[in-house]
């Protein structure tokens, strides 16, 4: 028994092990997040009960250690360098020229290795591995926005991790860089006796604005770019905070590589098959590496990269191009800190500093308004910037942003620029504070009035079925599946009808003909004619349907259903008082209000008025929430069910007087669950809550 249960904790740590390295290496995942936290589950149980079995290169070690007190230096047994930075394409062409010249007067230029085994190992290879010229080959690399670190691995095990620092002597992370899952613990396949390898800790865009949501719902400060939250992520004290953030590693070189014997090894000949040879052991190396002959492809790289540069996944500020012949660059050697043999190719700078000239205001498509800067024109981030967004009017005041300022512009990618901060040593006497409501005490495009809910930040047109801003946000949302079900009323049709100016308001839309919506582009009249007849259904709604499709702010779908159920119709709700709305079950102060608002608008009601007019009865909802089958009760859904998508369970479980919540508590009635079902599931049985499938579920439903 015990002999088979150890072999099963050899195979957990192993397919852990492998998903890892697909998951955070390969970025092609073959399990669900609920499978691997089934298996992570089962050998943490399995070590728990013998905790004699516990190795360090086990994939539950990665949760983190106790907090530390401070970082331990650590002296690099071979200096981290740093790279010397052209900026334009001169600097290139003199770069290549500077190594050129060099290799040619030792002899290199142009020469094969004897013994290279693989085509990559030449200082001139071209598409046949073969010689072709005296053009110096180079490996070019995404030069990564992250923090430098040192990995060194003894006999195979991760022995010690440690920052740049000064290129001579870091700070020991250790602990901390064993919770990254890309990061091996025992290194695959045959290791020599010490291996150091360098790269960069980065965080992937996507994780990055998935930390900064959880940090904002917690009511903590969120991070101001990717960069600055991997490096004060992996500069925690307490690795366990690490451990909790979604930090990753690429390979681009090494330090020190030694034998059995104690003595210094390069395994091969160049850079670019050493680059192959650590990713054999289960590291992640740039995906964008390639070999490039000459300065005019380097630089065409340089391009190509830029031009894919705000699609790729992290965050990059340029390409690197180091010499691929390690012979070449022993013979080039280095200057100060930095090698002759490597270069990094910056792109634009990112921030540049100009004048704020003034603050308009803009009105977003949901009613927002955003005060926009007007800028002395800037060249920054490669592209000449006028305007650039200052988000709301909380982050001018924290920032002390005055009109007059000369400011920090950033711009990354293709994201809109934006002010960073005012540069407070050149403030003129006369800059002066923003006051939005000053210069916008209504809406600057439709007139209504303007709102800033009490803790909110934003301040928002209250014109939402009226104001030309909204128009088309308004429209979509209205003939979305929840609400008027308008199949065939597509954003880019809005877009034209809108545009035409045929469609001002979402009454318009019940005057439109086949006739005239087939001369629209890609319509036809067959898709005319069915969207007509979609519109023509629409025009008897549940009256929970047409209020949630007027896009009232804080009326969900549920709450749309509440309302539409206490009073029984529009004309009841359009004349509710704010105490009569507050006696809707869940519904609060801040809807009541919110509710009361729009109906206070002329404009929205001169909208209902029109869609009376134009044939639109909204039908009374199903019985009272009181007479339905799960009336009062809470409902969880988890996982996939056989035959019903998640909105069509929430649906008929509204539909039935319930509700759904997207977590399991004591309140919970029952847990529906599909397969993969993860965390909700196991809380339920925990907490003693019922468990339904599809089948039982559709037997409360009656």
């Amino acid at each position: 028994m015990t002999d088979s249960l150890h072999r099963r904790l050899l195979q957990l740590r192993a397919e852990i092990e492998a998903h890892n390295q697909r998951y955070y290496v390969q970025d092609a995942p073959s399990i669900s997040d609920a499978q691997y936290d089934r298996l992570m589950a089962e050998l943490q149980s399995i070590e728990q009960g013998h905790p004699d079995w516990i190795t360090p290169d086990s994939p539950t070690q990665r949760v983190g250690a106790a907090p530390v007190s401070h970082f331990t230096p650590v002296r690099h047994a071979v200096r981290m360098l740093s790279l010397g930075n052209a900026f334009d394409e001169e600097d290139i062409l003199a770069f290549d020229e500077r190594i050129a010249t060099t290799l040619a007067e030792s002899g290199l230029l142009g020469a094969v290795h004897a013994d290279a085994a693989d085509p990559r190992d030449t200082l001139s290879a071209g598409a046949d591995g073969g010689r072709t010229g005296s053009a110096v080959a180079y490996m070019a690399e995404y030069k990564f926005d992250g923090l430098a670190v040192s990995l060194r691995y003894e006999q195979g095990m991760l022995a010690q991790a440690a920052t740049r620092g000064d290129g001579s002597e870091g700070e020991d992370i250790t602990a901390n860089i064993r919770t990254l899952r890309s990061v091996p613990l025992r290194l695959r396949g045959e290791a020599p006796a010490v291996l150091e390898v360098r790269g960069e800790v980065l965080m992937a865009r996507a994780d990055f604005a998935r930390l900064n949501e959880a940090q904002t719902a917690r009511g903590e400060k969120p991070f101001v770019n990717p960069r600055n939250a991997a490096a004060g992520s992996l500069r925690q004290l307490d690795p366990r905070v690490t451990a909790t953030r979604p930090l990753r590693f690429y390979a681009y070189g090494w330090g020190q590589i030694q034998d059995a014997a104690g003595t210094d090894v390069r395994p091969h000949a160049t850079h670019a098959a050493m680059l192959d040879w650590l990713a054999e052991f289960g590291f992640a190396v740039s995906p964008g590496r390639t070999l490039c002959r000459g300065a005019a492809e380097l630089l065409r790289f340089y391009a190509a990269v830029g031009a894919a540069r705000a699609d790729l996944p992290y965050d990059i500020d340029g390409v690197v191009y180091k010499v691929d012949d390690l012979r070449a660059q022993d013979v080039l050697g280095f200057v100060a800190r930095a090698p002759r043999f490597a270069i990094a190719h910056k792109f634009p700078a990112q921030e540049e500093t100009t004048r704020l000239v003034g603050i308009d205001v803009q009105v977003g498509r949901t009613g927002a308004l955003t005060p926009v800067a007007r800028l002395q024109p800037v060249f920054v981030g490669g592209v000449t910037v006028t305007n650039a967004t200052l988000h709301n009017e909380d982050e001018i005041r924290r920032k002390d942003i005055r009109i007059g300022d000369t400011v920090i512009v950033r711009r990354a990618g293709d994201v809109i620029p934006e002010v960073v901060a005012p540069v407070l040593d050149l403030r003129p006497a006369g800059a002066l504070p923003f006051d939005l409501l000053a210069v916008c005490p209504v809406c600057p495009v439709c007139g209504s009035a303007v709102e800033r809910p009490e803790g909110e930040a934003i301040t928002r047109c209250t014109g939402g079925l009226f104001c030309p801003a909204q128009r088309k946000q308004t429209l979509w949302h209205a003939a979305s599946r929840k609400a008027l079900d308008i199949d065939g009323l597509g954003d880019k049709l809005i877009e034209q009808l809108v545009d035409a100016g045929r469609v001002r308001t979402l009454a318009d839309l019940y005057g439109l003909t086949e006739l005239e919506l087939s001369t629209y582009p890609r319509m036809g009249l067959k898709s005319a004619q069915n969207l007509v007849r979609e519109i023509n259904e629409s025009r008897r709604p549940a009256l929970s349907r047409l209020l949630y499709a007027l896009g009232i702010r804080h009326v969900g779908e549920t709450t749309a259903r509440d309302v539409a159920r206490h009073f029984g119709s529009l004309p009841a709700i359009m004349d509710a008082t704010e105490e009569d709305l507050a006696q809707v079950p869940d519904v609060g102060p801040v809807v009541a209000a919110s509710i009361r608002r729009f109906f206070a608008e002329t404009h929205n009601r001169e909208v209902v008025a029109a869609l009376h007019a134009a044939g639109v009865e909204p039908q009374a909802d199903a019985a009272p929430v009181g007479e339905r089958p799960l009336a009062g009760k809470t409902l969880v859904l988890t996982g996939t069910l056989p035959t019903l998508t998640r909105d069509e369970a929430t649906r008929r479980i509204l539909a039935a007087g319930g509700k759904v919540s997207g977590s399991v508590s004591g309140k919970t009635a029952w847990v529906v669950a599909g397969e993969e079902s993860g965390s909700k599931l196991a809380k339920a049985q925990a907490l003693g809550v019922p468990v339904l499938d599809e089948a039982g579920l559709l037997a409360l439903l009656g």
